[in-house]
């Protein structure tokens, strides 16, 4: 089966804390590496980015584009997030948003009717808009009812629709008689499909997953598989897809571990302290060290407003695939502590030129067709991370938690026999 792979959440260069490397060349060639056939351009709204789009990329005339001289296997969809700022009913909102939009023209409709309401959008790729999400929604569905808007990492503390700090209690909270037009949210790295499933109102919300990659390795961390060829997808047909929830067409997700995210667990990062719902509930949300309120994480709000257990999987559930980095997976193997180490970026490119590229290594790749082309031990490591056969500690407060593959133990114990035993 044909399959698509799509990332439609990234940034460009100029964003804030985002890598000077990112530009439309090095990701396409990025996205061949990866193994990715859609990628989101990220930061239209952003007046030189747009320069750049339209310089080096062309309009297919099916809502994506392509990089000029290029063979179309990567395609580009215009895509933009934004930080919407807002009072409403008597609280600060902030909340980040996902926007799509089918041609080069409707993108700059869009920038302009920003401009045209006092928005600076050039100081940063992912713009401060004092606007509602409502607001900013209907100006995109009075330029095109085809325009779509995803709300982003929706469980992140400080800036997400469900948000611990800033956020709403539901999409008609937020939205409110434009709630229908919201027909997908993005899980973010903090949460995976299991906690949202515990929320009976997103039972008809389809759960994307995307990288919101900052620099080019990060890349497809989280990413949306489709059944289908690229060159017979468009922009009208992703759109059906995620409106109607279609199971036969939308294959699975591809999932960061969430405890890897920045936010799963509640916790003060200035104290070192990193605490459990349990532990946060028993201390009341206060620091035991300095007193001061914890940031609560994302397990913690979706314990907070679910309706459903823990373990709850609703009929006709899209499934996913829980992946760590090839990169991260070699340099683990090797006792490497960066995925940038040249020993590990030489093995990673060995593999890839043998195998493809990186996501099929990491899921479809036969262990024996592995076996060949790399260590045992980075085999092992492949398959540990198909199995889930893994060590987690929860980020927390905006620090990366951490997931290894290995016990120190076990790093050099070797696993051939196990892995091609009868």
């Amino acid at each position: 089966m044909s399959k698509i792979v799509a990332d439609l959440h990234i940034h460009s260069r100029f964003a804030r804390a985002c890598s000077k490397a990112l530009n439309l060349k090095t990701i396409d060639a990025a996205c061949r590496v990866k193994g990715v056939q859609l990628v989101s351009t990220g930061d239209c709204t952003h007046p030189l980015w747009m320069e750049e789009i339209e310089r080096d990329l062309e309009e297919e005339g099916n809502g994506f584009l392509r990089l000029r001289g290029t063979d179309g296997t990567v395609k580009f969809i215009l895509g933009s997030e934004v930080s919407c700022i807002y009072t409403f009913k008597g609280k600060v909102r902030r909340v980040h948003l996902c926007l799509y939009f089918s041609s080069i023209a409707d993108a700059k409709k869009f920038n302009k009717a920003l401009v045209d309401r006092g928005r600076n959008i050039h100081s940063d790729g992912r713009p401060i808009i004092g606007l509602s999400s409502q607001e900013v929604l209907r100006i995109m569905l009075e330029i095109n009812p085809a325009s779509m808007m995803i709300p982003a990492h929706v469980w992140t503390p400080w800036f997400a629709v469900f948000g611990s700090k800033s956020g709403f209690d539901s999409l008609e909270e937020c939205f409110d008689d434009l709630t229908p037009e919201i027909f997908a949210i993005e899980t973010g790295l903090s949460s995976d499909p299991p906690m949202n499933w515990r929320l009976s109102a997103l039972d008809n919300i389809t759960l994307v997953s995307n990288s919101d990659a900052h620099s080019l390795p990060n890349l497809a961390r989280e990413a949306n598989v489709f059944a289908g060829d690229i060159a017979e997808f468009s922009y009208t047909e992703l759109r059906r897809i995620l409106k109607e929830k279609d199971h036969a067409k939308f294959l699975y997700t591809i999932e960061f571990y969430p405890e890897e995210g920045m936010y799963h667990f509640d916790g003060h990062r200035a104290c070192g302290v990193r605490m459990s719902p349990q532990e946060t509930k028993k201390r009341k949300g206060v620091c035991p060290k300095c007193k001061k309120q914890l940031t609560i994480g994302v397990v913690y709000r979706v314990d907070a407003i679910a309706d459903r257990p823990e373990g709850f999987k609703p009929p006709h559930a899209i499934p996913y695939k829980s992946l760590v980095e090839l990169d991260k997976i070699i340099a683990e193997s090797f006792g490497v502590k960066s995925r940038a180490n040249p020993r590990v970026q030489a093995e990673h490119a060995k593999i890839i030129a043998a195998c493809g590229n990186e996501l099929q290594v990491l899921i479809d790749t036969p262990y024996m067709e592995l076996a060949p082309t790399t260590t045992s031990q980075v085999v092992e490591g492949i398959r540990r991370v198909r199995e889930r056969e893994l060590f987690v500690e929860p980020g927390f407060d905006g620090q990366y938690g951490t997931v290894k593959i290995f016990s120190d133990s076990k790093r050099h114990t070797s696993s051939q026999e196990s892995l091609f035993e009868d």
